[in-house]
């Protein structure tokens, strides 16, 4: 039997969230591995940088740092992204650096709506292309005690805001608008065309199926 004479690349995570790997993998993709970045990259914001430009940077910064280390295979596809959340006062969201931190955001959460921006950021090394998704969530009314048993559990600890949808804060989401999974961490539509571009397809889908859109 001859081999495929167009095999698809290799699809490598440039990512440590077990959520980005989950979603991924629901959608069918097959990834080769997580792509270990050459260097640590500062998620700190720039002053008077606004969050839409700033999860855009920071998904490219963590592709280039990926790319930058040896791949694991030639023609290796890197997939990277960065997640903000955006307080009801316009203000980004980053991962809180304690329990103190972690209830305070919660508490301006607390009955409001939020936005929840995620980039992704795709490249071979020769070429990349990204994607932006801007969702919005409104939480239900948190009482202290609930922020403090929440906090407790220790789960706001690695999460942009504070919280995450797919655990334990679910309950605490009374709406959406816009792309779930880009709350989750990885806005599955968006990543699908992107990946397109590339000649990436989930594993069930056929060669010919393939829709690669328009991602500008």
């Amino acid at each position: 039997m001859n081999p495929d004479p167009d095999p698809c690349p290799a699809l490598w995570l440039a990512s440590g969230s077990p959520r980005r790997r989950e979603l991924l993998e629901q959608a069918g993709f097959v990834i080769a591995g997580r792509a270990h970045p050459s260097g640590p990259v500062d998620e700190s914001l720039l002053p008077g940088e606004m969050a839409d430009s700033a999860v855009v940077r920071l998904a490219r910064a963590k592709l280039d740092a990926a790319l930058a280390a040896p791949l694991r295979a030639a023609g290796a596809v890197l997939l990277a992204a960065d997640t903000l959340v955006v307080g009801p006062d316009g203000r980004p969201m980053g991962k809180p650096v304690d329990a103190a931190d972690a209830e305070a955001m919660l508490a301006s959460l607390s009955g409001q709506w939020h936005r929840v921006i995620t980039a992704i950021a795709v490249g071979d090394g020769q070429y990349h292309r990204d994607a932006v998704v801007d969702s919005r969530l409104r939480f239900a009314r948190l009482s202290a005690e609930t922020i403090r048993a929440y906090v407790a559990t220790g789960d706001p600890m690695d999460k942009a805001g504070g919280y995450g949808l797919q655990g334990r804060a679910g309950s605490f989401v009374e709406a959406v608008d816009g792309d779930c999974s880009a709350v989750i961490g990885l806005p599955l539509a968006a990543t699908c065309r992107l990946l397109a571009t590339f000649d990436l397809r989930p594993a069930w889908m056929g060669r010919g199926d393939m829709d690669r859109g328009d991602t500008e």
